[in-house]
């Protein structure tokens, strides 16, 4: 009888699947909906855009922006958008939803609602926004309010330009440490300008009502309870976990927990210290078992010092957040194809079997780099995964590679998890030719 040993040796050595010749693609018209650039995300960007545009038309005809508390409620609107779009039981809720979906509805719509993971767009667009009305408001404000309202506003329009700042795309990528600081203690300072401001403007226009009764009958204040509470709540969650490490290899360190056992294809963020980074991994649920496992690779400073001095603990915070993946399952069947320690995200799925699948791995030597153990259990999940050695065989034409398994699968979607270039050239590449494919966004 062929061990799962013997079958991951045969099937790391065996020659490369043959290329398949990729369909034409869509008419021009239809193939740019598909570009990176106006993918789903940044359309509802553009859409929070164009109503917060409308409402400003409209506000200019009514003469609501002449009243301060007015730009000060929509500006915190906009924000309580960004915020509870990123809450993580909203989030699980929403998955939890799009993963009930029958799979007998169209696949065109299906295709719409498995693009739900792309809602972070509504964070940046909502973000966007805020600044923008909080820089008004700043202007409005002068000459209108008192002196300490005036330089908190003041003070807060500084902060928010910092943070959009190291918030850019490029930015974030150079300086992820900084971008990552300031968006931690600058969120949690605006959050006391927010509140500080809200406060003295309410207490200015009291009309001889008293303090407390005229918070109460501020809008603006009850949209701060709902994004304060939403943002305090994982940090309420907070704890501080003991893990054990194992390092098959220098590139890799796998990582167990103990602990409640975790909805199959979610996140959790870590950290070695509550105030320093956090990085969330994929959780991978232990078979018949409590807790939870997670792949860490070596892609930085903070995942190498991770690997090279394995710590005993770790800091989680909130719960295991719906990832990308799950919303493949409203598909009859999918490929995933993953490189490298992507394996971790969609191994999840694998195990919990919720959709049939094809599972295609691009790594180096798998049994040298994760162990035998990992792909061990791989196999046994998944006999059929194609297991592509970069060592052995090069590196494969990725959209090629993932339109062959799509196409000798009879999947109806592909699901991609490797790094920002290589997901979006699969996702793009098949979807620019009508095959429904998914990946990470990296919207914030």
């Amino acid at each position: 009888m062929t061990s799962n040993r013997d079958t991951a040796a045969a099937q790391r050595q065996a020659p490369p699947a043959p290329a398949a010749v990729l369909p034409a693609p869509l008419p021009r018209w239809r193939r740019a909906w598909k570009h990176p650039r106006l993918m789903q995300s940044n359309r509802l960007i553009l859409t929070v855009l164009l109503i917060n545009l409308v409402v400003f038309g409209y506000g200019l005809t009514q003469h609501w922006w002449a009243t301060v508390a007015n730009v000060a409620l929509v500006a915190q609107l906009n924000f309580a958008v960004g915020v509870l779009v990123r809450q993580q039981f909203l989030v699980n809720a929403l998955s939890r939803v799009v993963m009930t979906v029958p799979k007998s509805w169209p696949l065109r719509l299906r295709w719409a609602l498995a693009k739900g993971y792309h809602l972070g767009g509504l964070h940046v667009g909502g973000a966007i926004c805020g600044t923008l009305w909080f820089l008004g408001l700043t202007v409005i404000a002068t000459g209108r309010v008192g002196v300490p309202v005036l330089v908190i506003y003041y003070a807060q329009a500084a902060l928010l330009l910092a943070i959009v700042f190291t918030s850019r795309p490029k930015f974030r990528a150079k300086r992820h440490d900084l971008f990552e600081r300031m968006h931690r203690f600058g969120g949690w300072t605006l959050s006391t300008l927010f509140w500080s401001g809200a406060v003295l403007l309410a207490d200015e226009g009291a009309d001889g009502d008293s303090l407390p009764e005229a918070i109460i009958r501020t809008p603006t204040i009850w949209v701060l309870v709902v994004t304060t509470a939403s943002s305090l709540l994982p940090w309420l969650l907070l704890r501080r976990i003991p893990v054990e490490i194992t390092r098959p290899s220098s590139h890799v360190a796998l990582v167990k927990a103990a602990g409640r056992r975790p909805m199959a294809g979610t996140t959790r963020s870590v950290s070695r210290h509550p105030l320093r980074q956090w990085h969330s991994f994929a959780v991978v649920p232990t078979p018949n078992a409590p807790g939870f496992r997670m792949a860490v690779s070596r892609a930085g400073d903070w995942t190498a010092e991770f690997i090279d001095n394995p710590p005993s603990h770790l800091w989680v915070r909130g719960v295991p957040t719906a990832g990308m993946a799950n919303y493949g399952t409203v598909f009859r069947k999918v490929v995933y194809i993953v490189t490298g320690s992507g394996i971790g995200p969609v191994l999840a799925h694998v195990l919990a079997a919720r959709v049939p699948h094809q599972l295609v791995w691009v790594t180096r030597d798998p049994v040298k780099t994760y162990g035998q153990e990992l792909v061990d259990e791989i196999l046994t999940a998944a006999p059929g995964t194609l297991i592509w050695d970069t060592d052995a065989n090069g590196k494969p034409d990725m959209v090629e590679l993932a339109y062959s398994a799509y196409r000798s699968s009879g999947s109806e979607a592909v699901i991609c998890v490797s790094n920002k270039k290589v997901t979006w050239s699969v996702v793009h590449g098949l979807e620019s030719r009508g095959i429904p494919a998914l990946g990470p966004i990296w919207d914030s």
